[in-house]
């Protein structure tokens, strides 16, 4: 996967990358800009690199930490090169690796140090390995770093670099709107070296956030995104970025700024080495989410936050109305942007991005449904001091285990339709390692950490999966047919990620849609029965052709009624 270290022109001169760098540095830091910082930036961009290649429909992303899987005397990261090499040469192209680095807490985002691999997991070296075999996503973990980083060790020294990176409190200051993704305290107070000081502390107080005001973290993190991108990865995921720029008396939410370095990120990251995918992580309500895109010139991926829980919903409840109603809404996308589709995350199935899209009643039916089927519920805190559900923490497997009317025989099946449905729409298709191995919820895990997150992060035996996977089980059953589905779909252009999206309004029993590439390839029709019982269809083809069903090798023909079983999905492609 390694591109040739030479310089492909395919974007802008540096004359043209250092009045855009001005221009956004202008818009950020306002009076209190000058061309210092331009240049600055300039010098840590100046090595050029090879252009990677477009995405296509053969893009599917896993998503993993360096040691879910482990083995007695193997460095993790080698134990997951070659699980991957094993089971998932040529069905998935790229992995993302939760952050490998070193850290204290949070299972890796409070980064002591940006630049090294954590030696628990092993080196660069291994990184590297497995960024010759697959295309590699790495985590910058942008607004906030460990109480053990070496920048806030310095803050409390009262020395620099660090002295001037974080944000403190400011007396009389209105932070009464400030959101929140949890219910600890904003400030947290340290003793330095020239005595306490409160400051902020968005996620715990062992991750600090980071002052952008000041230009020198800025530099700092270009520095460290400059670094990511020489060390071969082809997609930069924004963590929290969300949260990034402060200011009392908002809502730190969103700000102007933050946008502006978000665009800034990808105008360095398109110069250095074009192709490079700008990826956000904002967990927030449906069209805040969509936000990053900005004019065409922001983020080169947005996460579909709101697909898991509605997805979850429509499966759970046997109704595709909100799940259809949210799809018609999807926003067209530029030629270089996409979404990344997904089920579950090592995090949970957020439910923020369910507001204005899902009634009360239904919410709560679903959270009491999920709790049932063993899943927790993580909380978030308003200014009033209330608490309402932040996040379902549960594994996805165990997550499609129960519907409104109870357990049933039919697991499995809704288990593949919910990923045979989020691998057919569009954008690049993400699997978390447990969705992929539908792994049931790790309560033992909970109890020793005390985490609600840690039910969907275990850490799995090699050996133990090895032998799931070669017997009768659900796990090999599930991934053998999600790894059939994914060979089809690679060879269908449809599929691309910028393949147009059309909704179908075929009744609350199914979702359906049509996806057709720009290349003028025939239209694929993606109908998934979301119900536990069987249901027929009138034909969705042209009149004047047939339809040939991807995924079971059928042929249909205009006038038939189709059968579709329960959580049958079908991908049915127009032919002349």
């Amino acid at each position: 996967m390694t591109a040739p270290e030479t310089y492909d022109p395919a974007f802008f001169d540096q004359s043209e990358f250092a009045g855009r760098l001005a221009r956004r540095l202008q818009k950020i830091y306002k009076s209190e800009f000058h061309e210092a910082i331009v240049n600055r930036m300039l010098a840590i961009a100046a090595h050029r690199h090879h252009h990677w290649p477009d995405w296509s429909e053969k893009d599917v992303v896993l998503i993993t930490y360096g040691s879910s899987i482990r083995t007695d005397n193997e460095i993790p990261l080698r134990t997951l090169k070659n699980f991957l090499k094993e089971q998932l040469s040529g069905i998935i192209s790229s992995v993302h690796i939760l952050p490998f680095f070193p850290y204290t807490s949070d299972d890796g985002f409070a980064v002591s140090d940006f630049m090294t691999v954590n030696p628990a997991l092993g080196s660069w070296d291994d990184i590297n390995a497995i960024s010759r075999e697959f295309y590699l996503m790495t985590d910058l973990v942008i607004n906030h770093v460990s109480s053990a980083h070496p920048w806030f060790k310095n803050f409390l020294q009262n020395i620099s670099p660090g002295r001037d990176f974080f944000i403190e409190a400011i007396e009389g200051a209105d932070y009464s709107k400030v959101v929140r993704p949890r219910s600890t305290e904003l400030f947290t107070r340290y003793n330095t070296a020239i005595g306490d000081k409160k400051l902020w502390t968005t996620f715990s107080t062992d991750q600090i956030d980071l002052n952008f005001s000041n230009p020198d973290v800025l530099i700092e993190m270009i520095r460290i995104l400059v670094f990511y991108i020489t060390r071969n990865a082809r997609f930069i995921r924004l963590d929290a970025i969300a949260f990034l720029w402060k200011c009392a008396g908002t809502y730190c939410l969103h700000q102007d700024e933050t946008h502006e370095i978000v665009k800034l990120m990808r105008d360095v990251a398109t110069f250095i080495r074009p192709g490079t995918v700008i990826l956000t992580e904002t967990n927030v309500p449906n069209k805040e989410n969509w936000s990053y895109f900005g004019n065409s010139d922001e983020a080169h991926m947005v996460y579909q936050f709101s697909l898991p829980p509605l997805l979850l919903h429509a499966l759970f409840s046997g109704n595709s109305a909100y799940i259809g109603n949210w799809a018609r809404e999807i926003p067209e996308t530029a030629p270089d942007q996409t979404f990344l589709n997904y089920t579950a995350s090592h995090d949970g199935i957020g439910v923020r991005p369910l507001e204005g899209l899902l009634p009360g009643n239904e919410m709560k039916a679903l959270i009491e449904g999920m709790t049932a089927a063993g899943g927790m519920i993580s909380m978030r805190a308003h200014r009033n001091g209330t608490l309402t559900p932040y996040e379902i923490n549960i594994t996805w497997y165990d997550a499609m285990r129960l519907t409104t009317n109870g357990s049933d025989t039919l697991h499995e099946a809704r288990y593949i339709c919910s990923q045979s449905i989020m691998m057919a729409m569009k954008g690049i298709p993400a699997f978390y390692i447990h969705s992929l191995l539908a792994t049931p919820n790790y309560l033992q895990g909970v109890q020793i950490t005390g985490r609600a997150r840690t039910i969907n992060r275990k850490e799995l035996d090699k050996d133990q999966l090895f032998r799931d996977l070669s017997s009768d089980t659900p796990q090999k059953r599930i991934l053998e047919e999600l790894k059939r589905l994914l060979l089809i779909r690679k060879e269908c252009a449809a599929f691309h990620p910028g393949s147009s999206q059309t909704i179908i309004d075929r009744g609350n029993d199914v979702f359906a849609f049509t996806r057709l590439s720009s290349s003028g390839e025939l239209a694929v029709h993606c109908i998934s029965n979301v119900t536990s019982t069987e249901i027929k269809i009138s034909a969705v083809t042209n009149k004047s052709r047939k339809g040939y069903d991807l995924i079971t090798s059928e042929w249909i023909h205009s006038s038939d009624q189709i059968v579709f079983k329960p959580y049958q999905t079908r991908w049915i492609k127009e032919q002349e």
